[in-house]
């Protein structure tokens, strides 16, 4: 890593990519965050990025002049629905904000990651199966799917690719009023996530201390999966 590793973090205005993104800030990264609302992060280190992921033929050409050492994508929204009900448009929203916006961003940034490079996704407890959250959980399974393959194609340059998968965490989607009658479970432990702890995980597996680990699916769920 260089001296001062570069990580591009989307999500970053809210949630768990703003915990994200203060986080490394606080462990010496500078950081280009990537969403449609300015953050408030004020440091000299920080530099937004103003593009909405969901018009993926653009990416490409927003992010041409930048050569990070890591790509974060957090960015995401949850919309539910049963079977009966599902509502197609909503379901490919998930996956190209999810998915096709991840595979565009990778596509793109790999080839400047330099050796040591880190690919995080942030996923879902729910990638293995939710009632009422079938599109949300499909999204997030293709993560895990992308991110085993691609891992597998980039161990060779020292390049690591993991997702991070939490249960539901204290963010703005948990209360949001989409969610209808498909309520937030608490986890065993009594809360639920906090953006912080997701953070944390992220920054290890971005650390060189992670270096041997790669294509995984790191759980975060207080014990909701026991």
């Amino acid at each position: 890593m260089n001296a001062m590793p570069h990580a591009l973090v989307t999500g970053a205005s809210s949630g768990i990519g703003a915990a994200i993104v203060e986080r490394l800030l606080r462990d010496g990264w500078r950081v280009t965050g990537v969403s449609r609302r300015p953050p408030t992060f004020d440091s000299p280190a920080f530099r937004h990025l103003a593009l909405d992921l969901n018009d993926v033929d653009t990416i490409d050409g927003a992010v041409a002049d930048i050569a990070p050492t890591a790509l974060v994508h957090a960015a995401g929204f949850l919309k539910v629905g049963r079977l009966g009900e599902l509502g197609h448009d909503d379901g490919a929203a998930m996956w190209r904000l999810h998915v096709d916006a991840a595979e565009r961003l990778a596509n793109a940034l790999v080839p400047r990651l330099p050796p040591g490079g880190r690919i995080v996704f942030i996923g879902s407890r729910t990638a293995s199966g939710a009632a009422g959250r079938g599109q949300y959980a499909a999204s997030k399974a293709a993560l895990v799917a992308m991110a085993r393959s691609w891992a597998a194609e980039l161990a060779p340059r020292g390049i690591t690719v993991n997702v991070v998968a939490p249960a539901a965490t204290e963010t703005p989607m948990l209360n949001d009023p989409a969610r209808g009658d498909v309520a937030p479970k608490l986890p065993p432990i009594g809360r639920f996530i906090r953006p912080e702890e997701v953070a944390a995980a992220v920054t290890f597996l971005l650390s060189s201390e992670a270096g041997a680990i790669t294509g995984q699916q790191l759980v975060i769920c207080g014990g909701s999966s026991l």
